[in-house]
């Protein structure tokens, strides 16, 4: 259409000429109009060769997608249990669509551009691609993953591919450096560089990734290093802004702490590549972190052969209740002091299902009471979505409430509503307590049932790798299986709080973890479970 209007104009142009002009004048305009004829056709041919590069960018776009979408809607949960998956639909639905919806916007498209309209509503923002790289930093410290073997997908239990391009890695790299954190941008510019000189296809170039990875080494304490790889950007590129100052002023400082150790000539840098254990990782506001991150990895767990000897299997009938006399709960110790105990068949595949549906639309970001405020708020060491369920809303809810007073033989009138939790990508719950300490007296003040005396946990999924509930005080490691329940109580029968129950939810590595809490509160349980004589009992 457009090509026809064109030469519809200049026809016009044309016979407009003939009419005006006399015949010698016609020669001399016409010359003219033969040059402005040619930059017509040469503009022409520049907007078929634009519109045609943008059409095959478009297609290119839409064949790769395509291959995407087929694997990832033959099995949507496991395929986003890759929790490289995960990330990549964040990035691609917040960034590389907006970047196409741009290409498109260069001739406008309505149909393309009305209908990203009605779903960019519901489209991730950059705060949900931050927080998708930020999970898959978790789960490389957590389990001590290295960068390269997210990028190529090497992850235990996965049955889906999925690799980090070179653009990946620069990405992940400058969301942490944007976050000063260093120790996580080093690693995967670091990548990002490996699979660079291993000629794979990027658009990012070297020096942008040299540039933040000389940086960031240099942060890290490694002047050696961060003068090796600045001196390979400015060799890249001589009029860089920075690299010439950075490597003046990396040598300069080389150069004042050698003088003061009194050693002479530059140290050379190190010929290791950079790797997870080249730098250490800082410390943070977790002081059992090494001991959390170990029990989420299998290791450190202290289950010895003399307290296994002391764990039982048992049938339970909470005490001859009558719901319970014909089909006992099958219980197992999970461990001996403090005392947990798992119930196998706690929840069945149907009420689970109904849970979940119940739940799904109304999962919002977790939240923590504010231990000062008692108010709730979230906060970045709790990472999931969850909702609450009243035992009025369906039947499976009010069973499974009046299944767990079964169970335990407590009250849950005073109880909290039962709490679904989700978590995805990364997700986890790192260590705390479920009850409220002395210097936290008003954390349930609002509810009036006194403290959190105990926590039932369902377990409402299996998960392939990682997502361990554990508790670093005494070094147990409790892992999820679908249907069951574990029990435990927060507090001694003196009302004291048991420290020792401080736990976490271990980062999910592969697949999705479903729970419900139950939290049982005080009130109520006066001659279910009577205080004890001693202040710990």
């Amino acid at each position: 259409a457009a090509c026809i209007m064109l030469v519809e104009v200049v026809c016009v142009i044309y016979f407009t000429l003939i009419a005006f002009f006399p015949l010698n004048l016609l020669l001399g305009q016409m010359t003219d109009l033969i040059y402005t004829e040619k930059e017509l056709v040469q503009s022409l041919k520049e907007y078929i060769k634009a519109e045609e590069s943008k059409l095959d960018a478009v297609k290119s776009w839409a064949d790769k997608l395509d291959v995407v979408t087929r694997a990832s809607t033959l099995d949507p949960e496991g395929y986003l249990a890759h929790p490289v998956n995960a990330y990549k639909l964040m990035k691609r639905l917040n960034t590389e669509w907006s970047e196409l919806e741009s290409l498109v916007l260069q001739d406008p498209s309505d149909g393309f551009i009305s209908n990203m309209t009605v779903h960019r509503q519901y489209f991730p923002d950059q705060e949900d691609e931050k927080g998708a790289a930020k999970a898959l930093m978790r789960l490389q410290d957590t389990y001590k993953l290295d960068s390269e073997s997210f990028a190529r997908g090497k992850l235990p239990g996965m049955h889906h591919n999925a690799i980090l391009t070179v653009d990946d890695c620069y990405d992940m790299g400058k969301t942490a450096y944007n976050e000063a954190d260093y120790y996580h941008a080093v690693l995967w510019m670091q990548q990002a560089l490996r699979q660079m000189d291993a000629e794979e296809e990027h658009v990012v170039s070297k020096a942008d990734v040299l540039d933040y990875l000389s940086y960031s080494v240099y942060q890290m304490g490694d002047l050696p290093r961060a003068i090796e790889l600045t001196r390979r950007l400015v060799a890249i590129d001589s009029s860089h802004q920075r690299a010439g100052g950075n490597l003046r002023y990396f040598e300069k400082l080389l150069s004042k702490q050698l003088n003061e150790l009194n050693q002479e000539g530059q140290e050379p840098a190190t010929e290791e590549p950079i790797q997870l254990g080249t730098y250490k990782r800082p410390n943070d506001y977790l002081p059992e972190r090494e001991i959390y991150e170990a029990l989420c990895r299998g290791e450190g767990v202290k289950m010895t052969t003399e307290r296994r000897s002391r764990l039982y299997c048992r049938y339970h009938d909470g005490n001859r209740n009558p719901r319970l006399l014909l089909q006992p709960m099958k219980e197992e110790d999970e461990w001996d002091s403090p005392h947990i105990v798992r119930y196998l068949n706690a929840l069945s595949d149907q009420e689970i299902e109904k849970i979940k549906e119940l739940a799904k639309p109304r999962l919002a970001r977790a939240t923590v009471r504010d231990p000062i405020t008692g108010v709730l708020t979230t906060a970045n060491y709790r990472v999931s979505k969850s909702a609450w369920l009243e035992g009025e809303e369906d039947p499976v809810i009010e069973r499974v409430n009046q299944r767990i007073e079964d169970i335990t033989g407590l009250t849950t009138q005073t109880a909290e509503l039962l709490q679904i939790a989700n978590y995805g990508v990364g997700g986890q719950y790192e260590p705390h307590f479920d009850f409220s300490r002395k210097e936290e007296p008003d954390a349930f003040k609002t509810l009036g049932t006194g403290n959190r005396v105990a926590t039932f946990l369902n377990y409402m999924s299996d998960v392939e790798a990682g997502g361990a509930t554990v508790f670093p005080d005494f070094g147990a490691a409790i892992y999820p299986k679908k249907g069951t329940a574990v029990f435990w109580y927060n507090l001694f029968r003196s009302g004291e709080g048991d420290y020792r129950t401080r736990h976490a939810a271990c980062p999910v590595l592969v697949g999705s973890k479903w729970v419900s809490n139950k939290w049982i509160h005080e009130r109520g349980q006066e001659f279910r479970r009577p205080c004890g004589l001693t202040e710990v009992d």
